[in-house]
């Protein structure tokens, strides 16, 4: 009975591993920028040595970049550019303020739909930010004085694009790292980061 508890709880450890192993697949974080027409006309003028500083340098995603990420829906697709950045951003209503010890951020995302189907979503379900700490904070509601917020449902058909201000709530003394966008409300497997800081 003991060797036969001793298997079982052995069988029992393989597949807890194997399961954390399948939860851990299929989510990706994606902060290579897809590279421009202007990029490539660069590296060809300046010849090889361009070319092999950009193997050497890791290319991660910063503020002006683009990102093409993949929806959960066969033929689900955007090139997400995190336009700007406002830090901090201020209210554009005397009546809404951040929460005493808070600031407000605020980032604009330019959404494309490259893909064959048409999205659907609220972007700013799928934003967050991150500190330099590793803490990350959600979206709030708050209009600034930057610009037009994104809309909380966005539609858009292939070939259409959508562009608006999304914004965060952070500590005073936060200093924020990087920015994250997760299509499909955030349950997309791939995840945009570019870097802020």
């Amino acid at each position: 009975m003991y060797a036969r508890s001793r298997t079982t709880l052995a069988v029992l450890a393989a597949l807890g591993a194997l399961t954390l192993t399948a939860c851990e697949t299929g989510n990706t974080v994606v902060d290579k920028p897809k590279s421009s027409a202007a990029d490539e006309d660069e590296g060809s003028a300046k010849g090889s040595s361009k070319e092999k500083k950009k193997e050497n340098a890791p290319d991660i995603a910063e503020v002006g970049d683009t990102l093409t990420l993949r929806g959960m829906e066969n033929g689900s697709q955007l090139d997400v550019t995190v336009v700007k950045v406002a830090d901090p951003a201020k209210s554009a209503d005397q009546f809404m303020e951040p929460d005493a010890g808070k600031r407000w951020v605020g980032v604009q995302f330019k959404l494309v739909n490259t893909g064959e189907a048409a999205y659907s979503d609220s972007p700013s379900n799928g934003a967050q930010v991150a500190d330099s700490e590793g803490q990350q904070f959600d979206t709030t509601f708050g209009d600034i004085t930057a610009g037009p917020t994104m809309a909380s449902s966005v539609k858009l058909k292939p070939g259409a694009q959508g562009l608006g201000w999304v914004v965060f709530e952070v500590p005073e003394a936060a200093k924020l790292a990087t920015v994250q966008f997760t299509m499909d409300s955030g349950f997309a497997d791939q995840t945009g980061e570019w870097k802020l800081a």
